[in-house]
């Protein structure tokens, strides 16, 4: 009697314990549901590591609001996930998609600066296009990949609305392009007269002054690191995960003993 209560009381335990699991892995489910309705964001478990996905989609909004039909990835939501990213424990990395048109120069810069002064592995990714103030937020990853369908667009910087003829005005126009230069050529392989030379060319765009790239040749010119799919982005993030858990490990063994050996 006693055995088949016990076989009975095990058999009710693995049926709480794979409710609970069930449980947990819906509420998981809901998380990640509520994630990408509210911020275009999920946060995902596989193999051991937790990434956070951050999607940079359509026009990048600034100060000023877009009218209400564009696609817009508003700079006030991302920065405090890039920041939750960084600080919680529970995260691994960070996997960043692109697909924009560019948008506000200072809050894009804003963005990229973040990114690139993480110190958790950061990937990203450009899918579909990766263009103007989006090429300073592609390279600010510590590795970037480029879908071969995909294109970016380098041009100078420019200004809507009214604007003062005056050599004030051409003076702060340099400033602002020098900061996306800047930024740009120290997070990538691209040389400074090289880049120059594509966002001034002249003989590609009709209506415009820059160069369209394609995939392959992205990462021809330095711009971005690889070729490569969402599969590649992953498992380059997967394996930056990896070593920089084995390169805490030895830190917190050290941490551990030393702490063991006060309390003796």
């Amino acid at each position: 009697m006693k055995k088949e209560e016990t076989r009975k009381n095990q058999y009710r335990y693995s049926e709480d314990a794979d409710d609970q699991n069930q449980n947990n892995d819906q509420e998981f489910s809901s998380e990640q549901q509520k994630q990408i309705t509210e911020s275009g964001s999920v946060t995902t478990k596989n193999n051991g590591h937790t990434v956070h996905c951050l999607t940079i989609i359509g026009q990048i909004e600034g100060h000023y609001i877009l009218p209400s039909q564009n696609k817009t990835t508003k700079y006030e939501h991302v920065i405090p996930q890039i920041v939750a990213v960084e600080e919680d424990p529970q995260i691994d990395g960070l996997l960043m998609l692109l697909n924009t048109v560019g948008g506000d120069v200072e809050a894009g810069l804003a963005l990229a600066e973040l990114v690139a002064g993480m110190k958790k592995p950061t990937v990203s990714l450009v899918l579909g296009g990766g263009h103007s103030i989006g090429v300073p937020l592609a390279v600010a990853a510590k590795r970037s990949f480029i879908a071969e369908s995909a294109s970016m667009t380098i041009h100078p910087v420019r200004m809507n609305g009214l604007v003062l003829g005056i050599p004030q005005t051409l003076e702060y126009f340099q400033r602002m392009q020098d900061r996306i230069t800047n930024f740009v050529i120290q997070n990538s392989n691209i040389s400074k007269e090289r880049f120059m030379t594509l966002a001034m060319n002249t003989q590609e765009l009709v209506m415009d002054v820059g160069t369209v790239l394609d995939g392959p040749d992205a990462v021809e010119e330095g711009l971005i690191d690889s070729l490569g799919s969402l599969s590649d982005a992953m498992d380059c993030l997967d394996r930056m995960i990896e070593k920089e858990k084995r390169k805490r490990k030895p830190k917190t063994e050290a941490v551990k003993a030393h702490t063991k050996k006060k309390s003796n």
